[in-house]
């Protein structure tokens, strides 16, 4: 495939604004046929980058996923490219095995019609949706044309995703998620990869995580960066950081005695 032009930092990435997920479609880097559409968000494309391996994350289990961590079609990623709008991310890949469920090398192996025609949509089909669309009961978003009902939607999704009143219970949840991950192991989870790979590979990328946090805040400083940035490289550092306390039998609470001891 040809046609770049560079390289550009994951920083560039426009996420969704109420979801924090990018679009990602897979490619076949020989072939070139186009195997999925999948979701990511910041910390599936970093685990994609250092695994060499597709992660995503899942909307419908909410949680993270690397294909073929059950069925064993992993997808070996060979290059992450990112579009000239910067909103959806391009995977490409060496599949090994289907990319579907249903067992076909891709998911778009079936052809859509429209009452029979295949192929595309005539231009009266075309323009009587456009002008159906644009009735009272339509507006315009960023993502296209809508309904009211689907806007109304779209802004209860918005409000739950609105910045969270300080709350300690966030990483305690947390570290019970990483303490169970700890303890049971279960195959496809990143936790769990953290942790087979031990205190080197948990600690390398405590060091990598803190250089990004430290780094956002220079840009912050020096040119008016985004302070999103700095909270996400923060709240990856703590995990991590939390992961390397777990795999050294610490917990939270030591680490809290020692803070209280010298206050």
């Amino acid at each position: 495939m040809g046609g770049v032009k560079g390289e550009i930092d994951l920083a560039a990435v426009r996420y969704d604004t109420a979801t924090g997920l990018v679009p990602v479609v897979v490619q076949d880097t020989e072939t070139g046929a186009v195997l999925m559409l999948a979701y990511a968000n910041r910390e599936a494309l970093k685990r994609t980058l250092a695994t060499g391996y597709a992660w995503f994350w899942s909307r419908s289990r909410q949680e993270y996923w690397r294909k073929g961590a059950t069925s064993g079609n992993v997808q070996e990623v060979v290059e992450l490219r990112l579009d000239c709008d910067g909103d959806t991310v391009l995977y490409l890949v060496r599949p090994h095995g289907p990319a579907c469920h249903t067992g076909e090398e891709t998911c778009f192996y079936r052809r859509l019609t429209h009452g029979g025609v295949e192929g595309p949509i005539p231009r009266g089909v075309v323009q009587e949706h456009e002008d159906a669309r644009s009735g009272d009961d339509a507006i315009v978003t960023a993502k296209g044309w809508v309904n009211s009902e689907m806007a109304e939607s779209a802004m209860v999704e918005a409000d739950r995703a609105a910045p969270l009143q300080m709350d300690w219970r966030v990483l305690d949840t947390l570290w019970q998620t990483i303490d169970e991950r700890y303890c049971n192991r279960p195959q496809g989870s990143y936790t769990t990869y953290l942790f087979e790979h031990g205190a080197l590979r948990i600690g390398k990328k405590v060091g990598e995580e803190a250089t990004e946090a430290a780094l956002a805040a220079v840009a912050y400083e020096c040119r008016g960066g985004d302070q999103g940035e700095l909270a996400a490289e923060s709240a990856d550092l703590l995990y991590h950081l939390m992961v390397l306390w777990r795999n050294a039998g610490l917990s939270p609470t030591d680490v809290l005695a020692v803070l209280a001891a010298r206050a």
